[in-house]
């Protein structure tokens, strides 16, 4: 029986695990460090997923015949290449490849130099110049922290004085640590936000049904920016021939973009994208699936999961074609009191049991306790999902089933597929 590690610990890596395990293939399954979830499922090893050294002797020891490398900051430290090295079978980009997500500076260098359609920008690695250029900017502006920030160093000034303490904050102060040693400063873009997270070999890319995000906290788009309250899949305004536009000048100019700058990327590049009034543009990318978006994402996905990831590593990805259910999913993220900023950790969580069939709750921030019961243990604590005949629908049971499940604090939004 095959042996699979998945690295992380989050929703994004309960749904891999869910998935894998669906398929006919017979798996052994593995998870560092995991949640109390994803322990259901698969055997939990108590390392960091930040822990490159110690993945890579646990993996050798242990015989994996597969390691899937799910989160940002494992790959921009190389545990790819480190797997790679050693002799161990590894899904995800190498670091260099995976320099499109952990410096937002390159991947707009490679934009503007191979043509792919993103918004104006400048970098700047000295905060008094990116001040003086903010004086005479327009407003609204973005002000983005270089490197990886958990989501949340993304900045939308509508004047002067937000962006000066947007680069204070981010440049001086080191609200994101050392992914603030450099920012990026760009034109503020508007209109639909769009997911398309995409399986490349190299060579060929297969984008999976699109979804749509929510990052703010609160209903209607407001309160601060989190990791992403919840999604929906597919977007219905991803149009067939907005899809087809972004093949040809987006998804296949940045896989010929990366292979020119001699970074082959294997594994799943994620494209944030927005439906502009000047077109489709490409707001960013990541080095790996999103999280909320995988849940919704691989909710819709007939196609067996080990097949697509064996041929990634393979080089054989046009030989895959992918399946997909009819409707829609809707995955609605229930998180701590107080999250994204300060919340308690260690809630009893009651009411998962009571989940209809067909209904997946995704565990993000969960552990389980001596007593083999489950608490919380992080600010998004799971990922309530469900599939139906279209948008509505879905919601309507995701809702329904998530009003089951109960701890001290919990807040979701309410209006998560409405827009």
């Amino acid at each position: 029986m095959k042996k699979v590690l998945v690295v992380g610990g989050g929703g994004r890596e309960h749904a891999i695990l869910w998935k894998l395990k669906q398929g006919k293939e017979a798996l052994e399954l593995f998870c560092a460090p995991g949640n109390g979830g994803i322990a259901q499922i698969a055997t939990c090893v108590p390392i960091k997923a930040d822990d490159v050294e110690g993945m890579v002797a646990w993996s050798k020891e242990n015989g994996m015949d597969l390691v899937f490398v799910a989160p940002d900051d494992p790959l921009a430290l190389g545990m790819v290449d480190a797997l790679q090295e050693a002799g161990i079978r590894a899904f995800g980009p190498t670091k260099a490849a995976a320099e499109i997500e952990w410096s937002k500076s390159y991947s707009k260098w490679l934009m503007k130099k191979y043509g792919i359609p993103t918004a104006d920008f400048e970098v700047f690695d000295d905060a008094d110049q990116a001040i003086r250029y903010l004086l005479e900017a327009n407003y609204p502006i973005v002000v983005k922290a270089d490197g990886l920030a958990l989501g949340k160093g993304v900045l939308i000034c509508d004047n002067f004085g937000q962006a000066k303490q947007a680069v204070q904050e981010i440049m001086l102060d080191k609200k994101f640590g050392a992914a603030g040693a450099q920012v990026v400063i760009e034109e503020f873009m508007t209109g639909p936000e769009v997911s398309v997270l995409a399986f490349c070999d190299g060579k060929t890319i297969l984008p999976m049904v699109s979804a749509q995000d929510h990052k703010r906290a609160y209903d209607g788009d407001e309160g601060l920016n989190t990791g992403g309250m919840g999604t929906f899949a597919p977007s219905p305004k991803f149009t067939p021939e907005l899809q087809e536009y972004a093949r040809k000048a987006i998804f296949e100019k940045t896989v010929e973009a990366l292979n020119a700058e001699g970074r082959e990327f294997k594994g799943v590049i994620f494209f944030g994208l927005m439906i502009t009034p000047d077109g489709l543009k490409v707001l960013e990318y990541n080095a790996r699936l999103g999280d909320p978006e995988a849940q919704s994402v691989f909710m819709m996905m007939d196609t067996e999961l080990i097949e697509v990831i064996d041929a990634v590593i393979d080089g054989t990805l046009d030989r895959v074609s992918f399946q997909w259910k009819d409707g829609n999913a809707v995955c609605v993220v229930m998180a701590s009191g107080g999250y994204p900023q300060k919340y308690e950790s260690g809630k009893l969580i009651e009411g998962l049991d009571d989940a209809e069939d067909g209904v997946v709750v995704f565990h993000a921030g969960t552990k389980l306790g001596e007593d083999g019961r489950l608490y919380t243990n992080g600010g998004r604590v799971l990922g309530v999902t469900a599939v139906g005949k279209d948008i509505p629908h879905a919601r309507e049971i995701a809702y329904r089933n998530a009003e089951k499940i109960r701890f001290e604090g919990a807040h979701y939004r309410k209006d998560i597929g409405i827009k």
